[in-house]
Formats: C-alpha cells, structure tokens, sequence
C-alpha cells in the first residue's frame, strides 16, 4: 500500500517505464550527477541518471561500475549526441546492461537510438518542440523530456509551462512524456501530472543534497541565490550556433562571452571548423564546471542553476527531499480532489 496513492497512480506508466517506485528522474548534472547522487536517487525510489558529459568510454566504463556498487535500483546514463565517441560510450552502456539511456544536446545522429536498443536499452530524448518529438518518436525514442527555460544547464527558448501545454495535450495520452525545467516543489508536479505526464526530471533541487559531492562553496551559492540569480547566457555570433546555459551570474558567466569571441574568431581565420568550435565550447562549459562543482571556484567557475535554486535552502538528504516531493504533490492532488468534490 503506497503512502501517495493518488500520486503513485499519476506515476504508475512512469515508474513502470523506468522500473523505480517514483517516476521522479534527476537531471544529468556533469560533475554532480555521479555515482554518489545517482545511487541515492534511486535507492530513495527514483531514478537517478549519470551525466556522462565529456567522459572517455574508459571513465564511464568505471563510473557504472562504481555506480552499481552503490545500488540494485535501476539507473541510466546521459550521453551528449554530439561527444566524438558517442558509439564507443553506447557500447560501454550496453556492456553494462544500462537499461535507460539518454540522448542529449541535438538531435540523435544516425544509428545512435539503433545502437542503443540493439543492446534491449530504452532511448529517451529531449524534445523542445511538438514537430520534433513527433519525429523523436517516429525514429525510436522510448520516451521525451520536454524541458523549459526555466532549467539549469543548457536551455531552450520556451518556458515550461508553455512546452508542457503544446506537447503534453497532442502525445501523453499514447507516449511517455516527462516534465522538466524549473520545478523544485510537490505542487507543480501535482499540475503536470495531471496534464497528462508520465514524471518529472529535476536537477537543481537535488544538486545540493547531502550525497552531492560539489564543493561546500558550490552548495553555500546555491543556499544564497534566488530565482533572478540564475541568467541565461548570450550569443555573441550567430555563426556559431550556441546553446544558452543557465547559471547563477558570477566572474565565469562573463568570461563565457570572451570565449565565444575567442571562437568566433579563429572561424573567421578558418582555423577550427564549426564542429570543433562546438565543442571548445562544449569543453570551456565542462571545466568552468569542474572549478565549481569540484574545486569551489564559485567566482570563475560556472555555477549552472535552474529558476528554481531560491526554494535549495538547505543541505538535505536524497530521500528527505524525494519524500517532500511526494508528500507536497499528494497534498496538492488531496486538495484538488476535496475542492472538486464540494
């Protein structure tokens, strides 16, 4: 007998899909989205997702492997679509078992969901509009995350709430659609539920958790900010098709707008090609990171935040904070029913 029943029963397609008690995902946060949190998101009923970012296939190889020690539960592992050993790093994934994979940062290339379901594994993809999920779907994907503005990282154009109106209507009835960007309490996953989604994915509500190993310092920034803190980055070219990235304003948000420069320059000298600007400043974004998240370089380092780090007060156990969650969005769906009722 579940203590959330009117939740549990919202989550049930979900929780089936990924095999956890909750149909709650965290967010793959690179650097902080390791074997420590993703272990404790799904030992806590969740379903916790590596953040492979710019691992070799040796480091992810290792990172699952450690993983696994920390728990039974099933977790999956976020792969970047545009990493240069995408299929080397599926391969690791398949090696291993991983039952869930995400694709991240663009659209799939060519064989990458073929691969990935070769070895039994299910494909979940982002989706920022209608037209491309339905195409998503239509080429594979198991499930889409539709992810808001709102969120940490890197960032699409459309809030949440507008994605969640325009996608959720048209495919959550037939396919599983998870909700994400900006959400850091029970009440708003009562509302997407509700709109037909399988889940939630979270990640700026879980980056500070006790089982998080960012620095003491990356936390205390996170305690400190409110919603406003957290700003997307600018394109300073538009030859170089760069995704916005959502973090708290420091010394490193800026230093961002003189490394596109930097690019842009060396491709009007034609020294890089437009896949290898990409990806310097895919690299810039990953060390930024690491000399926040695990140096505590909270001036020059990037600080990536979602719109909902000013309700991340505290440093909070994984399981205290997924039962808030549900507790939250129980009540919610409890007061809702009783209002309907009267």
């Amino acid at each position: 007998m579940t203590a959330y029943p009117k939740t549990s029963a919202l989550m049930a397609r979900g929780a089936q899909f990924f095999g956890s008690e909750h149909a709650i995902l965290c967010g793959a946060m690179s650097w902080v989205s390791e074997r420590n949190l993703v272990s404790a998101i799904s030992n806590a009923g969740g379903f916790g997702v590596i953040a492979c970012g710019a691992m070799t296939p040796e480091l992810l190889d290792k990172e699952i492997a450690a993983t696994k020690t920390l728990t039974t539960k099933p977790f999956g592992v976020n792969l970047i679509t545009m990493h240069p050993q995408l299929f080397d790093l599926i391969e690791v994934c398949g090696r291993h078992q991983v039952g869930h994979v995400v694709l991240a940062g663009g659209i799939p290339p060519k064989g990458s969901v073929e691969a990935i379901k070769t070895h039994g594994a299910k494909v979940i993809c982002f989706a920022p509009t209608l037209a491309l999920g339905k195409k998503l779907l239509r080429s594979g994907a198991d499930a889409l995350v539709i992810e808001g503005m709102e969120a940490g990282g890197h960032i699409g154009p459309v809030s949440t709430s507008v994605l969640a109106q325009e996608i959720l209507p048209t495919l959550a009835a037939d396919h599983l659609v998870f909700v994400a960007g900006g959400i850091g309490r029970g009440e708003a996953i009562a509302g997407y539920l509700e709109m037909g989604a399988a889940g939630v994915q979270l990640g700026t509500r879980f980056a500070c958790a006790t089982e998080s190993i960012a620095h003491p310092a990356f936390k205390q920034a996170f305690f400190r900010a409110s919603a406003r803190d957290a700003i997307a980055s600018v394109q300073v070219d538009d030859r170089l098709p760069v995704i916005p990235v959502r973090a708290l304003k420091n010394k490193g948000t800026q230093a961002f707008t003189t490394k596109q420069i930097e690019v842009a320059k060396l491709l009007d000298d034609d020294k890089v090609a437009m896949m290898e600007a990409q990806l310097q400043i895919e690299h810039y974004w990953a060390g930024a990171l690491r000399r926040a998240v695990i140096d505590g370089d909270v001036e020059n380092g990037s600080l990536m935040a979602g719109q909902s780090v000013g309700m991340v007060t505290k440093e909070e156990p994984v399981a205290e904070i997924m039962a808030a969650l549900m507790r939250e969005c129980e009540a919610a769906l409890d007061t809702r029913k009783a209002l309907a009722v009267a």
